[in-house]
Parts: C-alpha cells; structure tokens; sequence
C-alpha cells in the first residue's frame, strides 16, 4: 500500500471541522471535538512509534504487560458510565474485560490461527486491541443503562435492558457486514492485495470473535451487578 504523505490527512480536518461546528452550535461544547480528535492523532502516532519497537521484540512478559495495559485503560474508560464510582464497581468491570476478553483471545490464537507461539507481537496486539476495545464499549454501554433501569426496575428487567442495549451494536455490525459495509481489516487486507475470498475469512474470525468477546464480558458484568444491586 502507499504511504500517505502527512499533508494529504488534512484533507480529513474538513468532515471534522463541520461536525465540530454543528457540536458547539447544538451541545454548546466548544472543545470536545477538537480535544477527541488531537488526542487520537497524537495517540495514533505515538503507538505506531511503539509498536514498531514491540513487533521487534518477541519476549512472552512484554505481551503480558502490553495485555494487562490494554485491559486496565479500557476498564478505566468503561468505567466513565458509572455514577458511583467505587473499587468494587472497576474490579466487576476490570474481570469481565479481562476474562471475556482473554478467552477469546485465547481461542483465536491458539486454536483458529493455530499459531506455534501464542504471542508473535503483529498478530496478538492487534487483535487484542480489537478485542478489548469492543469488551470496552459494550460493557460501558451495559453499565450506563444497567443502573439508570435499576431505578425503576427489578435487576430482571434492568438486566434485559441493558444487556440488549449492550448488543444493539454488535448485532448490527454482524447483520450489515458485506451488505453495507466491508469491515476495516477486511478492507485493509484487501487493499493490501490479498485475495477477498481469504481476507473474508480473517473477517469472519474477527466478527466472531468481537461478538463473543463483547457478550461474555457484559454477561459477566451482569452477573456480578447482581450481588450488587
């Protein structure tokens, strides 16, 4: 694939700069947008420069620590959705990132890719960051819901609730795949020559995989929010 130069990604201020726009006029938040968006170019950067290192280097204790920072920034984000904010609340999230996470990690790696090492740096960083990323946001989303139910519901049906609020996403994306929209590793696979029938079934994997791993992470969050509640 081509390198696209520095000065082209100025191009995408454009799109930005109207939803910014629109942000401060309709929400009355100037800075949002603009903050989000210097973030994640700086952070982008700044993770490509050091993913060039870790691809480098194939020690197991830095994947663990590189694992364990990915779980322990994402359940910290998730957590955002809490009001009340307490140790209790992060761990239910913190376990159910980790473990709904980590199994399927864990399949993808060792027994669908059947790798000879579990951790070759340019394969498991990259899907775990999916992984853990999506188990990030379906959780943040289960939580939100879970307790503004619970104010007026049983655990029962602020549990039916929130879990189908958590899915909502998921589903979706499983149901417009290749219809409406041609994932991002798909795409990338593709644009890097590889032929469709095969990047089709990466694709699967990662669909797989993301679903799984985003509904056993909300399920165990609920299971947990019920001796909580």
């Amino acid at each position: 694939m081509q390198t696209i130069p520095i000065e082209n990604l100025t191009y995408m201020l454009v799109p930005i700069l109207i939803v910014a726009y629109f942000y401060y006029k309709w929400l009355d938040d100037s800075k949002e947008i603009a903050y989000a968006t210097l973030r994640m170019v700086g952070q982008l950067l700044v993770i490509g420069y050091i993913l060039e290192l870790l691809f480098k280097n194939d020690s197991v204790y830095l994947g663990i620590l590189t694992v364990l920072f990915m779980i322990t920034v994402s359940s910290l984000i998730a957590f955002r959705s809490f009001k009340t904010k307490n140790m209790i609340n992060y761990i239910d999230i913190f376990g159910a990132i980790a473990i709904g996470g980590t199994f399927n990690l864990v399949i993808v790696l060792a027994l669908v890719l059947d790798l000879k090492s579990l951790y070759i740096p340019m394969v498991m960083i990259p899907l775990a960051g999916m992984i853990y990323a999506n188990a990030m946001n379906s959780v943040a989303i289960c939580a939100e819901r879970f307790h503004h139910e619970l104010l007026n519901h049983s655990y029962e049906k602020a549990r039916f609730f929130a879990f189908k609020a958590a899915m909502i996403p998921q589903v979706n994306t499983l149901l417009a795949v290749g219809l409406v929209s041609l994932p991002g590793m798909m795409t990338g696979q593709i644009l890097s020559g590889v032929s469709p029938l095969i990047a089709a079934r990466y694709q699967i994997v990662v669909m797989a995989m993301v679903l799984g791993s985003s509904g056993m992470s909300t399920i165990l969050f609920l299971l947990w929010q019920k001796n909580r509640s």
